[in-house]
This record gives C-alpha cells, sequence and structure tokens, in this order.
C-alpha cells in the first residue's frame, strides 16, 4: 500500500509503518497457535500483546482520544484496518474488532449514561467483549424485517424470547444488542424492532453451541454462536436508542462496519498476494524453471494486484462520502463495495491456494484459515445478489426517469 499517493495525512503516514511492523513481528509468528490451535490458550499472549499496543499509543485507534484511543477519522482508520486485516488476529489485538467496534459506535451514540458507564466503558478498555445478536435461522437475513424474537413490555422490564444465530464471538462475552420485536403489529414493518442491551449472565440466556464452520467449531472470540432467549428479563432502561428504532441504527451501524470489513478483506487479499508470490518464486518444475515463470501464475498476480488497487481507492472513497454526507447517502457506494470487493477477496485467496498446490489446503500457511471464515463474505450483510440488485435497479432508473 502505498501511502503517498492515497493520502495526505501525516498521521496516517506515520502511523501506518509502525502498524505494519507490529502485526509482522508480533502477530504473524502466533497465528498458527492462535488460529489452528486453541484460541483461549492463546489468551495471556494475546493480553500481553494488547497491552504492548496501548504502550505503544496504537491501541483502539478508531475511539476518541479521551476514551483512549487515537482519534481517527473514518478514512484515516480505513487505512488501519487494511493493514490490521493482513493477520486474523489484528483487529482483535487493537481492540477494533468487529462485532465490538460496531456496538461501540452504537452505543457511544445511542446508549444511556449508565450503560455507556457499566458496560461501553469496559468494552473501550478492552476488559470485556461483546456480540450482536440479529440474524435468524428461521428467517432470511436478506430481508432483517422478517423477524421472529420478541421483547414484550412488563411494568420496568422487556421479556425476550427468540433463537438467533451467527451471533459472533459470543463465546466468553459479556453481553449482547438483540434485535427484537418490541411494536409487531405496526404497520411500518421497519418501526417494528428495537435494540435492546442484554448481560449474558442472564438465566434466560443461553448459548446452545458455537456453529462450526466448514468443520472449525472455533472458541472464545474466534466463534459464531447460536444462542437462545427464553422469558429473558432485562430492564428497560436497556433499550438502545428510542422504541421503535431497530431498524434505523442498525443502519447507523452498517455503514461505517462495512469500511472496516472492505478494508480488512483487502488486508487479507495483499497477505494472500504476498504468500502467493514468495511460493512462486521458491516453487520449482523442472531445474531453473518455477512457477513464477508460468503466465497464468503471472496473470493471476496481475490481476489481484490490480483489483486490490481499485477496490481500495473504491472504499476510501466511499468512507469519505460517509463522512461527508453519512451513511444514508451513501447507502448504494456501501452496497457496492460489499460486492465488488468480496468478491475480489474469494478470487484471490482461491488463486493463492492454487500456487500453494496441496499446500494450500493445508493448515499450513493461514490460507485454509481464511477461505473456510471468509467465504462468509459474500452472504453476510446481505447477499451479493441482493447487492448487485439494489445498485442495478438505481442505475436503471435514471433510464426510467429519462424516458
Amino acid at each position: 500500500m502505498d501511502i503517498k499517493y492515497l493520502s495526505n495525512s501525516e498521521r496516517i503516514h506515520a502511523l501506518v509503518p509502525r502498524y505494519e511492523d507490529f502485526v509482522r513481528e508480533h502477530l504473524y509468528p502466533l497465528e498458527q497457535a492462535a488460529v489452528y490451535g486453541s484460541f483461549k490458550e492463546a489468551l495471556p499472549t494475546l493480553k500481553h500483546l494488547r497491552a504492548l499496543a496501548k504502550e505503544q499509543g496504537l491501541f483502539a485507534p478508531h475511539l476518541s482520544v479521551e476514551e483512549g484511543g487515537l482519534g481517527l477519522s473514518l478514512v484515516e482508520f480505513a487505512f488501519i484496518s487494511e493493514v490490521l486485516g493482513m493477520s486474523p488476529l489484528g483487529h482483535y489485538v487493537f481492540n477494533c474488532q468487529a462485532p465490538d467496534i460496531g456496538n461501540m459506535e452504537l452505543m457511544h451514540q445511542f446508549a444511556s449514561a449508565e450503560l455507556k458507564e457499566k458496560y461501553l466503558k469496559p468494552l473501550q478498555e478492552g476488559s470485556i467483549r461483546s456480540c450482536f445478536a440479529m440474524t435468524e435461522p428461521q428467517n432470511p437475513g436478506s430481508n432483517p424485517v422478517h423477524l421472529s424474537t420478541t421483547a414484550i413490555k412488563d411494568g420496568d422490564s422487556y421479556v425476550i424470547n427468540g433463537h438467533k444465530w451467527f451471533t459472533t464471538a459470543a463465546d466468553g462475552a459479556t453481553f449482547t444488542i438483540v434485535m427484537a420485536l418490541t411494536d409487531p403489529e405496526n404497520p411500518n414493518p421497519y418501526l417494528r424492532a428495537s435494540m435492546i442491551l442484554v448481560p449474558l449472565d442472564n438465566p434466560g440466556y443461553q448459548l446452545l453451541r458455537n456453529i462450526p464452520i466448514m468443520g472449525d467449531v472455533g472458541e472464545d472470540y474466534m466463534s459464531h454462536g447460536e444462542v437462545k432467549f427464553t422469558n429473558c428479563r432485562v430492564p428497560a432502561s436497556n433499550l438502545i436508542g428510542k422504541e421503535g428504532a431497530g431498524f434505523a441504527l442498525a443502519q447507523e451501524r452498517l455503514g461505517p462496519g462495512r469500511i472496516h470489513h472492505c478494508m480488512r478483506w483487502i488486508g487479507i487479499c495483499e497477505r494472500a498476494i504476498d504468500l502467493m508470490c514468495r511460493r512462486a518464486l521458491a516453487r520449482n518444475l523442472d531445474p531453473g524453471r518455477n512457477l513464477a515463470s508460468q503466465q497464468t501464475i503471472q496473470n493471476w498476480i496481475a490481476e489481484a494486484v490490480a483489483s486490490v488497487k481499485a477496490a481500495r481507492l473504491m472504499v476510501l472513497q466511499t468512507a469519505e462520502k460517509i463522512e461527508q454526507e453519512g451513511a444514508k447517502a451513501a447507502k448504494i457506494d456501501i452496497s457496492t463495495i460489499k460486492f465488488y470487493v468480496s468478491d475480489i477477496l474469494m478470487k484471490t485467496l482461491d488463486h493463492a491456494i492454487q500456487v500453494h498446490g496441496a499446500l494450500g489446503v493445508t493448515d499450513d500457511t493461514i490460507l485454509s484459515f481464511w477461505y473456510r471464515h471468509e467465504r462468509g463474505a459474500r452472504i453476510y450483510d446481505g447477499p451479493d445478489e441482493v447487492h448487485k440488485s439494489v445498485l442495478a435497479r438505481q442505475i436503471l432508473k435514471k433510464y426510467t426517469n429519462h424516458e
């Protein structure tokens, strides 16, 4: 990533190399043990690295200086997110991992002072984790209007009943923010749901299992939970924002979150390209003839580099639009980068694995982990097909109006 031509921020010019050095020196060597071994057993080492990140003034770059961060703008943080994306441990060590970063942003804007003090502050400090419960196994995630989970008002409490899954990082989390119907009969489907904070020591909450992802169950932060709420009673004051504002809050959370994810995917692509090039040069087909001499391999490398460069510019432009005009104005751009970058991600990973041959499908490199866990990039936050339809309809509307 050539920062010089991408940003005129002197702060970013100085920070990016520092993050790159940290990731290469401290995180790459730990990946095999933490990602393919036991994440829980790696937690003491990861805690030490978090302390080191704080010591070096690199922790929580997305937070304001007053909250213990670096006070980076969305565009500035995008550059850092790409660097951290080059390791599966990057965002976690610097406490800007999903879903926590989205919950931090949501609570910063809409939570009560009491909830901020009790839950947001320790979340920002990295002393606890959280999760976000929205997707349901019985309803299409591509249309979140369809929810079955309810939160019924009973005096000064909400009683929550429902079944959620792909509640990422529920294992070991302290609380979740759950999307539930508080006004299921409202004629406007976008005003039926609310977001409510639920402490996970609540007796009405149950983590049913960590869902196996192509055979990998995962644990702690690196897991996706299936959870159940059974007469789960929480104070009405645990409401985030206003009642019925769940979908509006989800959109607020989505815009910056898409930037974070897309830049993380670009970081994964950069690492995959690096591994692909090293393998192509090191692997001989015959004496004096390596993989890098093959035109097909050369095409894959060239196409990957060009695609990543284009994707990065597209995402940075969208981040700038969100900053200047808000997430609502950038809705089409947000949809576009989602399907465009996720497609590049999977193509780049696939070619990197192919260049590695049999080694590529083993767990001896980080590629197989990403191939398993990032295949969902084309599904979560709305399938690519939905986002393509959004963009196409917007384009066709111009022609219809013109006629």
